[in-house]
């Protein structure tokens, strides 16, 4: 069996989505299909028995109330044959952002180059025991019966039952807890999208969270991968986005109202940033605009 800690890890918006999803019953002497390279992850929850599996070098021997998350990229197959009546859910699953499997619990890594103003790292054991194990089943089990639904019900029973499965999953409800960086960086995001108007400062920062502003930028740059600054220029060009598309306000309001002194500068940084100006942006995606 496998000793080695393995975590896997999602960028996210978007969450992982549910493809299908199922029960296996194994009699003694069944074994699980090996597979190459299949395309999409494989997450077996054990509800009854032993289920003896491998994925590529790693190997485990699975119990009831344990979940594995196979590789779309790897090798799995069977170690031996099942010893006893052996029950195990499994779930299909696709994502279209990048993913990685990790050694470590990793929470802080963010891919810099992503666009998104609060990209969220979503993460759980690769192996290991679920929380709340009879909650997760009941999950499991509306999946299942949904499945005997029309399509359109199925669809939307079955994904919001995913969802939920994940969030019990999310390591982060439990790091958040007790990692001084997260909290840190959390409760600097949140004073920043209180007050993205006003010209904040490291100053102003270090006064409302009483901590040094190179601790609260270093602890931004490893949850969120950018500093206080450059999270404020994005969440400010965000709202600028909002007012562009749902009022018709001139571009120097929209830039005072976002927490700009002057309109050619905020046209200049949102122009980099966007690769549109602000009017060519309101054009583009405004209905009837000229």
């Amino acid at each position: 069996m496998s000793n080695k800690a393995m975590y896997m890890q999602f960028i996210t918006p978007p969450l992982p989505f549910l493809l299908e999803c199922g029960r296996s019953d194994y009699k003694p002497g069944d074994t699980h299909p090996n597979r190459h390279h299949i395309g999409i992850f494989d997450m077996i929850i054990l509800r009854s028995g032993t289920l003896y599996i491998g994925e590529e070098e790693l190997q485990w021997s699975m119990k009831p109330g344990e979940m594995l998350m196979l590789r779309p990229d790897a090798w799995h197959y069977s170690v031996r044959p099942c010893e006893e009546e052996t029950s195990f859910y499994w779930l299909h699953i696709q994502t279209a952002e990048s993913w990685r499997e990790t050694e470590a619990v990793d929470l802080m890594h963010v891919d810099g180059e992503r666009g998104a103003a609060s990209p969220y790292i979503y993460q759980f054991p690769k192996y290991g025991p679920i929380p709340h194990p009879e909650t997760i089943y009941g999950l499991l089990d509306t999946m299942l019966e949904a499945s005997s639904e029309p399509q359109s019900n199925a669809f939307w029973k079955q994904q919001t039952a995913f969802t939920e499965l994940l969030r019990l999953l999310d390591m982060r409800l439990f790091a958040d807890q007790s990692s001084p960086a997260v909290t840190l960086a959390e409760q600097t995001e949140s004073y920043l999208k209180n007050n993205y108007r006003l010209p904040v400062t490291n100053e102003m920062l270090s006064d409302a969270l009483h901590f040094h502003h190179n601790y609260i930028s270093r602890c931004m740059k490893q949850v969120y991968g950018m500093t206080p600054q450059e999270y404020l220029l994005r969440y400010r060009f965000d709202q600028a986005k909002l007012l562009l598309l749902r009022t018709d306000w001139p571009i120097a309001r929209i830039a005072e109202q976002v927490g700009f002194e002057h309109a050619a500068y905020f046209t200049r940084r949102f122009t980099e940033h966007i690769g549109l100006s602000p009017r060519d942006y309101r054009k583009r995606y405004v209905q009837g605009q000229q």
